[in-house]
């Protein structure tokens, strides 16, 4: 076990490690988990709102309008509700804050990627470390108070793909989003849709507000983000991806970021 794993593990209560009781009525409840890698969790819904942390390795939530990428030292913002799902690629370590709806009614009405600030994660990790049962008048209530008003002023991360709608397309989409680095062109997708390349464009914009172009920048940008979570040097997901080059991948990757892939997660 790894020295950092073990700095969380001990800076986490116990209770938290154990699934949250579903008739707690505080506003805000928090569970620990640590995922095996390739762990699939199918579609499901919760009755609170819930901030998924990654303290380490990186995960996707699926959702009807798309997918999300959540890399370590990011986190989802998922509303109640919402039908999702999620998958993780390495060993991924999760702290998740689930909030009751009507405690939070300012926090986003839709599911997003947010930057966790320093702030954040350390209100996040000081909850963790608190039985569950703490009292909301006094200063953990304060706290829960502080860590909600973090969550509405993140900053939302450009970690998004979006999905289209119709069977057939979304098939090909999935197949793309799993295999961004597929060397094929338009027309041998068009053929799979068993539409004609002018359609498979048109109706591909039309349900995702993206060129096929465009998309595939933009899943091949996601995916690096889950290799380079997990520690995949820059060289091998360049050539994972298809990219000319490692210096094209990396100037592609600082145009969309505005940071090399080096720093990315250490920013």
């Amino acid at each position: 076990m790894s020295e950092r794993r073990q700095m969380f593990e001990h800076a986490t209560h116990p209770e938290m490690f154990l699934p949250p009781p579903h008739d707690d009525v505080r506003a805000v409840v928090a569970y620990a988990r640590d995922r095996d890698s390739a762990e699939v969790n199918p579609p499901h819904t919760h009755d609170r709102g819930q901030l998924l942390h990654i303290i380490s390795g990186s995960m996707s939530v699926d959702t009807q309008s798309g997918t999300f990428i959540v890399p370590r030292e990011r986190a989802v913002w998922i509303p109640a509700g919402v039908v999702h799902g999620t998958r993780t690629h390495s060993l991924t370590a999760l702290r998740t804050i689930y909030v009751r709806p009507e405690a939070a009614p300012h926090l986003p009405g839709a599911p997003t990627v947010v930057q966790v600030s320093p702030l954040l994660r350390e209100l996040i990790l000081a909850l963790m470390a608190r039985p569950r049962a703490y009292e909301e008048d006094g200063a953990d209530g304060r706290l829960v108070a502080v860590l909600l008003d973090q969550i509405a002023a993140s900053v939302s991360a450009p970690l998004h793909l979006p999905m289209p709608d119709e069977p057939r397309l979304r098939a090909v989409a999935e197949a793309l989003r799993d295999d961004p680095g597929d060397p094929r062109g338009i027309a041998d997708f068009a053929v799979l849709a068993a539409v004609s390349v002018r359609t498979f464009e048109r109706r591909f914009r039309k349900q995702t507000g993206l060129t096929v172009r465009a998309w595939r920048r933009q899943a091949k940008l996601l995916k690096a983000l889950e290799l380079l979570a997990d520690q995949m040097p820059v060289t091998l997901v360049a050539e994972k991806l298809g990219y000319e080059s490692p210096s094209a991948f990396i100037a592609l990757f600082r145009e969309s970021f505005g940071i090399s892939p080096g720093r990315y997660f250490r920013s």
